[in-house]
């Protein structure tokens, strides 16, 4: 059976941040008279860019923090005059960047650095290696660096980078030292920065020791116990880490940051300890929005959909603008089927003007088709611009136009939308097909789409679509041939392996590859509730009612899918647990009295 997805899919964003490294900028020497090339030296030279990931992040150590302000030690800079023997060597260097030869350029700006003593040469020699990824050339050059212009921040922080991309724990630790004490009473920010460095290692033994005396002089802060947590979870020290949040959390009770880590930590024991630690803060910390957001997130994962909307609902009340929020309490509404609130929540983003308009209309057309208002549903439908519910959108127009009969506009109006859009070919042609199978054209479904294989043979959707066609009509051996092609594309395709594995056990042959194929499944979704299904009729295939019954129960509790009831119902039933198997095969008649799978099940038993 097809998976189906969920609304509450929109509950869970990620982000992720990038640190590009920062662009070189040209040295400013002593002005020579007469020198016709001293402009090439007074303007930005634009370096080739360098396809690495740079220095890790350091701290600021700087009250600034920002590294286009000038360093410290530049009104002490040497005063050596721009001889034509340096100009000449400096743009020779110049020259080697340019024709990809980072290693001349380091050489030769290295020996300016040592000749001149001006710390702007072992600056550029870095930027060369790092160029060109020589990380014990740069590690050179950023020592060389350091050393004529020990009060630079910047030469600290590319050292403490180069040495970090390098590995090298124990020569960080005294210029980590001496950033810190730099930063003063801006250290805290700095504090939560240092673990940062330590991400990519391969062992974190080390790192912790290092976090552990760098903070060592700053304990009376949150943030240090805070870097130290998380230095030990990167080493695997949960425990450790828990208590150092437990500390931070001493120093300032009502630091989300702190109790935010400790609950991402708890949950490696089970999600109801993390969630009770999250409940337990907003006890006494009621106003704690990001705490409260996560705290109703986890309880979404947890399918705890009731007290997510509650906790949703108080999010929307102090933050009323926030669009995401009030979605996410629409989508909490429409999951548990109170039409009314969601409506009423998507008619006020769609009033707003701000969002996602379509998203939000689209939702709003799936309400009024539920409710059976159809020309309300093609108005909300048809106002869905381009955009991901776009394709949904004509979907749900034609299945409309299906129910009222009007099959050539259902299929016009999918032909339409292939003309208008050259991406939409493949959807609107899988849009097709479920059409013409949903009007009892079964045939005229498999034949588009097999013609669609011959443009494009190693679509996978086509060829899943396809091989669920051909089963129906009992083409086995082209479903499996399409599946078969589908595992060689894409070996990844969960689904496609369960149809197959779930096929063989439906027809109760090859039952030992039917195992291998669902197994596959499971492995790459674990708890996927339609695979767990399949697990679950192989198992009763095989005469193993209790196993068969265990998994089917967990694959209800994921989704309380019609077939999967029906599945459950005859296995209890075969069982002699005949009142669960009744009342289960009737809690689902209720939700959903269409379904022939589950229809066909119960007058078999309850005739």
């Amino acid at each position: 059976m097809l998976p189906i997805l969920s609304p509450i899919r929109f509950l869970f964003r990620l982000s992720a941040e990038a640190s590009p490294v920062p662009q070189a900028r040209v040295l400013r020497l002593t002005a020579c008279a007469g020198l016709s090339c001293l402009a090439l030296l007074a303007a930005p030279v634009a370096w080739p860019q360098a396809a690495t990931d740079g220095p890790a992040t350091v701290p600021d150590g700087s009250a600034q923090g920002d590294a286009n302000q000038p360093d410290p030690d530049s009104a002490s800079l040497p005063g050596a005059e721009l001889s034509s023997r340096i100009l000449q060597q400096y743009l020779l260097a110049e020259m080697a960047v340019q024709r990809n030869q980072p290693a001349v350029a380091h050489s030769l700006l290295s020996e300016l650095a040592r000749a001149t003593r001006d710390p702007r040469f072992a600056r550029r020699a870095t930027e060369a290696a790092l160029y060109g990824r020589q990380l014990e050339l740069a590690i050179v050059s950023a020592n060389l660096w350091v050393e004529l212009a020990p009060e630079s921040v910047r030469a600290r922080q590319t050292l403490v980078g180069v040495l970090a991309s390098a590995q090298r724990l124990s020569q960080m630790e005294p210029h980590l030292a001496w950033l810190l004490a730099r930063q003063g009473h801006g250290v805290a920010g700095d504090l939560l920065r240092l673990p940062q460095l330590f991400a990519r290692l391969s062992t974190h033994a080390e790192a912790v020791g290092l976090v552990d005396r760098l903070t060592e002089p700053y304990l009376r802060l949150p943030e240090a116990h805070v870097a130290r947590a998380q230095t030990a979870a990167m080493a695997g020290l949960v425990e450790r880490a828990v208590a150092d949040c437990e500390r931070a959390l001493a120093l300032r009770p009502d630091w989300e940051t702190a109790v935010l880590l400790k609950a991402q930590l708890l949950s490696r024991q089970g999600a109801a300890v993390a969630l009770e630690a999250l409940s337990r803060h907003l006890e006494r910390f009621p106003d704690a929005h990001e705490v409260r957001l996560q705290y109703a997130r986890g309880l979404v994962a947890e399918r705890r959909f009731a007290e997510a909307r509650a906790e949703f609902s108080r999010l929307v009340d102090a933050q009323p603008e926030n669009l995401d929020l009030r979605f996410a309490l629409a989508m909490l509404a429409l999951q548990s089927r109170d039409l009314t609130t969601a409506e009423a929540e998507l008619s006020r983003l769609v009033a707003s003007g701000r969002g996602n308009q379509d998203q939000y209309r689209f939702y709003l057309g799936q309400i009024a088709e539920e409710r059976k208002q159809d020309d309300d549903a093609l108005r909300w439908y048809r106002a869905v611009g381009s955009g991901e519910s776009h394709a949904q959108a004509q979907m749900r127009i034609a299945q409309i136009l299906l129910r009222a009969g009007l099959l050539e506009q259902a299929l016009e109006q999918l032909r339409g939308w292939r003309e208008r859009d050259t991406e939409a070919r493949i959807p609107s042609l899988i849009g097709e097909a479920q059409i013409l199978r949903d009007a009892g054209r079964t045939v005229a479904a498999f034949d588009l789409l097999q013609g669609g294989l011959k443009d494009s043979p190693d679509q996978p959707e086509l060829l899943y679509e396809a091989a669920l066609l051909a089963e129906r009509l009992g083409r086995y051996d082209d479903m499996e041939a399409n599946l078969v092609r589908l595992i060689a594309v894409k070996p990844d395709h969960a689904h496609a392996y369960n149809a197959l594995g779930y096929s063989f056990a439906e027809r109760n042959i090859r039952l030992a590859e039917s195992e291998r194929l669902l197994s596959r499944a499971l492995e790459l979704a674990p708890n996927d509730p339609f695979i767990i299904d399949s697990m679950g009729w192989l198992l009763f295939r095989k005469g193993d009612l209790a196993g068969a019954a265990e998994q089917l129960r967990r694959a209800l509790m994921l989704r309380p899918d019609p077939e999967i009831s029906a599945h459950l119902g005859e296995v209890l039933w075969l069982k002699g647990e005949r009142e669960e198997a009744t009342r289960t095969w009737r809690d689902a008649a209720q939700r959903h009295p269409g379904n022939e799978v589950l229809n066909n099940t119960i007058k078999r038993f309850l005739p």
